[in-house]
């Protein structure tokens, strides 16, 4: 169920009586209640995604510049347009209140608050999904030990990441708070975080999409871009994604993707992971990755994406980018079916859906 900000604080009595999280929680360099911003309450929000944005007059690069946000900032989003912005492939803009922003350069997002749960629904814990812009986490068993968290003075979670909860406390101001980590790929990190940016996932929107269909085929097209999913000859599912790049060396002077060719077999489904990978300066450490959907024995996977919004181009180190809600339709669709509880299965063999790769 969501709420707005003041109804949950109107709320905070929910009967798990006054459950001590930790002290050292209020020793930190911000009081408690700062962990939760004061977001707009409208339907559609845009949260900044790059380091500095300009905010146009109007939906061209060319047009004067009214406003710098920064990363993290939050707008209201108007509308998707199509504006002028020579030698990109993107022409989008969005229009907010102040002007016209790139389109690439912010994460669409809601601000729906949840009323905290008072008890776990499974034992052992269940999943989350972050439903405001974001939320600042405090860190339960310092020292940090995933490689993210030193490169910020405040760590985040982003709207549509996923988590694991298993405990819930209560501190003397009301504040509920779910603790969290990354249940696979973790390197250990356990987090508080104020319940009410964590919306709980239930069985029923999870449950799979034509189960029963066994001719499947995802087919991704990485000259355009896009995935579509078919049943037998009919395409079911179509949507922009962002994959490698296509990399032209002396060995390969016509370029080879970093998104292997080839037709593949889902081998490994997670309703979220902590994914890391790459090299120093060029590398990659991030919690929370959605509805992931592994297809090549070199960790290539299908997964939804929070930290760009550049579909339609290659932004990825090799896997398939997309946006939350088609990586989630995808992940219920393709075969296996994955249990709610454990979040995870695991396949060998010609038994679950082919993921095609090509080049047109």
């Amino acid at each position: 169920m969501m709420l707005s900000r003041r109804g949950f604080l109107q709320s905070t009595a929910i009967g798990l009586g006054s459950i001590a999280v930790p002290t050292w929680l209020f020793n930190h360099s911000s009081a408690s209640k700062s962990y939760t911003a004061n977001f707009p309450e409208v339907e559609r929000l845009g949260r900044v995604i790059s380091g500095m944005v300009e905010v146009k007059a109007k939906a061209s690069e060319d047009s004067q510049t009214v406003q710098v946000l920064y990363e993290d900032d939050i707008v209201e989003w108007y509308r998707e347009t199509v504006g002028s912005r020579p030698l990109w492939y993107n022409q989008n803009y969005v229009e907010t209140p102040s002007g016209y922003i790139y389109a690439p350069n912010l994460q669409l997002v809601e601000n729906k608050p949840n009323q905290p749960l008072t008890e776990l629904p499974i034992a052992g814990g269940t999943w989350v999904e972050v439903s405001v812009p974001y939320v600042d986490l405090v860190l339960a068993n310092p020292p940090a030990r995933s490689l993210w968290l030193e490169y910020t003075s405040r760590p985040r979670l982003y709207y549509s990441q996923i988590m694991w909860v298993d405990q819930i406390r209560q501190d003397d101001d009301g504040q509920v708070w779910y603790q969290t980590s990354d249940r696979y790929g973790s390197f250990g990190d356990v987090f508080w975080v104020p319940a009410e940016a964590l919306r709980p996932l239930s069985q029923d929107e999870l449950a799979p999409i034509h189960p029963d269909v066994e001719d499947k085929l995802v087919v991704v097209d990485l000259t355009y871009q896009t995935l579509s999913c078919f049943e037998g000859d009919t395409e079911v599912y179509f949507c922009k994604i962002s994959s490698g790049p296509k990399i032209v060396s002396a060995e390969t002077p016509n370029g080879e993707w970093a998104t292997p060719l080839g037709k593949h077999t889902i081998w490994r489904k997670m309703i979220s992971v902590h994914m890391t990978g790459g090299t120093t300066g060029g590398g990659y450490d991030i919690p929370g990755i959605g509805w992931t959907v592994l297809f090549s024995g070199k960790g290539m996977a299908i997964h939804s994406t929070f930290w760009h919004n550049s579909f339609g181009i290659p932004q990825s180190h090799g896997c398939v980018n997309a946006r939350p809600e088609d990586a989630k339709w995808i992940f219920r669709w393709t075969l296996p079916v994955t249990p709610f509880d454990s979040g995870d299965v695991t396949v060998s063999g010609d038994v679950s859906t082919k993921v095609l790769v090509e080049e047109t």
